[in-house]
Order: C-alpha cells, then sequence, then structure tokens
C-alpha cells in the first residue's frame, strides 16, 4: 500500500472515464465484454466520467476502513485524488402513471409481481428479491426490509393499494416463502426488463432501478414530504432525495412565477395532444 502513489491513482481514474462501459460477459469468457459507445460524445464522456467518480469513492471509502483496521500502512495517497468536476446530472428519468400501467401488462407473468412490488414500494431489486411472506405485516401495512443497502433494517409504509397487492402474494402460503412467488437471484431482471420495456414502447428505455424513481419522482410530485420520501427509500437524511428529486417537489417560488409572471398572448392553442 505504501507504494500506491498519487499519480498512480489519478492515471487510473482518468483511464476509468475514457474506457468503454463494461457490459455483462459470459460466465467462461476469455474477453471481457464491452458496450460501444462514442467517447468523443460529451454525453457519454459526462457518464463515465460520473462512473469514473463512484468507483473511486468506493476505492476511498475500502481504503480507508482497511487503514481504520490498521491492515494497511499509508500517507492516504487516495485522499489526495480529486473526482471530475460537474459530471454528476440528477436522475430525472421515471414513468408516468399511464407508463407504468403499460409496462406493468407487458410484463411476463412471473415478472409482473416484481415491477408491481418495486412502483408499490420504490425498494431496490436486491431489497425486493430477499422479501420473504413474513415480512409483509398485514395489520399495520409494512414491508419489512432486513437488509438494505446501508447494512440497516427499515419498515416500508405502503398504501391502501400496496397492502391489498401484497397481501394477494401472501395469503396462504408460508412465512419463509419467497413473497414475489420465486427466488430472485442477482442481476436476473435486467433482460425481462428490456423485454417488457419494448413490449410497452418505453421510450427511453427504462431500467429496473428507474422504478424506485419513479416511487420518488410521482411522491414528491403528488406533495409528499422530502424526509418522508427519504425515510421509506431508506436514506439517512433528505441530502439525496433533495439533490434528485427536490426540483419536483412544489414549490413557493414555481407557483408565484406561474401565478403572477406575465402573459403575451402569442400562443396560439392548438389541436395537437400528448399520446399516453
Amino acid at each position: 500500500m505504501v507504494k500506491l502513489t498519487r499519480q498512480d491513482l489519478v492515471a487510473w481514474h482518468r483511464g476509468l472515464a475514457n474506457t468503454l462501459p463494461r457490459v455483462r460477459t459470459k460466465t467462461g469468457a476469455k474477453k471481457q465484454a464491452h458496450l460501444a459507445v462514442d467517447l468523443n460524445d460529451p454525453e457519454v464522456l459526462r457518464k463515465r466520467k460520473a462512473s469514473a467518480n463512484r468507483v473511486l469513492a468506493k476505492l476511498k471509502a475500502a481504503l480507508n476502513f482497511a487503514l481504520t483496521e490498521e491492515k494497511v500502512v499509508s500517507d492516504r495517497a487516495w485522499a489526495r485524488v480529486a473526482p471530475f468536476e460537474k459530471v454528476a446530472a440528477a436522475r430525472l428519468r421515471y414513468l408516468s402513471l399511464a407508463e407504468c400501467k403499460r409496462l406493468i401488462n407487458a410484463s411476463e407473468p412471473d415478472f409482473r409481481p416484481l415491477v408491481q412490488a418495486a412502483l408499490q414500494t420504490g425498494c431496490r431489486y436486491q431489497e425486493l428479491a430477499r422479501l420473504r411472506v413474513a415480512d409483509f405485516n398485514p395489520d399495520v401495512g409494512t414491508l419489512l426490509i432486513r437488509m438494505s443497502k446501508t447494512g440497516k433494517a427499515r419498515h416500508v409504509v405502503l398504501t391502501e393499494e400496496g397492502g391489498q397487492f401484497f397481501a394477494q402474494l401472501a395469503t396462504g402460503r408460508s412465512g419463509d416463502a419467497p413473497i414475489l412467488g420465486r427466488e430472485w437471484p442477482t442481476s436476473n431482471q435486467a433482460r425481462p426488463m428490456r423485454q417488457a420495456c419494448e413490449r410497452a414502447k418505453i421510450e427511453p428505455r427504462i431500467s429496473f432501478h428507474g422504478l424506485r424513481h419513479t416511487w420518488a419522482s410521482l411522491s414528491v410530485m403528488a406533495g409528499m414530504p422530502l424526509m418522508v420520501v427519504a425515510r421509506n427509500l431508506g436514506h439517512a437524511d433528505t441530502g439525496m432525495v433533495e439533490k434528485y428529486y427536490g426540483h419536483l417537489s412544489p414549490s413557493y417560488v414555481a407557483d408565484e412565477i406561474r401565478a403572477h409572471a406575465p402573459r403575451f398572448g402569442i400562443v396560439e392553442p392548438g389541436n395537437v395532444r400528448a399520446l399516453r
């Protein structure tokens, strides 16, 4: 670890941003598969730099933990490696209610409960995959997430509709049975999600994690306080929610502008309507 220099880490970090993104590769394959993208495209390069920043943050956390546990001796060269600036972007992609319904209807029968569960809770894929029948409490309308990304348990509050949905899944089944009908191993959601988006004509396509953003975005736009959204999602504070969803929250400034800003009468009403 003493040999790990700042220059080495800077070169590695910069190199990450200039390599093609990896994609899932078959077990036993001799070469790692990559996604063909144009690294000269400014938006592609921004995304690659943002990815490099996330990997750098994880590496720093791991090395700091190793240092705290006295597993290494180091001058903390990694602390002096700065991330790329101004490459983070708010995750604006979420589904409308109409798109949600289309996606549910277009999902394969065994995949459909997983999609519905994500939209009803905002939970991550792995949190849902680990759910057992006993984790649903019909008396108070909650789900127990025993292990979240932060390592802490939490109770997810359900709407009446969400409670009815999970009650249908749980009724008559043993407490240790997977509540979503079967086991869902790591990364088994990607292909059926892509197929469902294609059938539902969801463009641009959304990832399964986007269903978590959909729950949060629709909740915030309906007036749910950011603190409540953060708590149900399992965030320690409102920082992440404010960063990604704060602009969707009902705003005094936006309300005042729309109520009092001038209108010029130059936009003629048309008969074109958006398809839903």
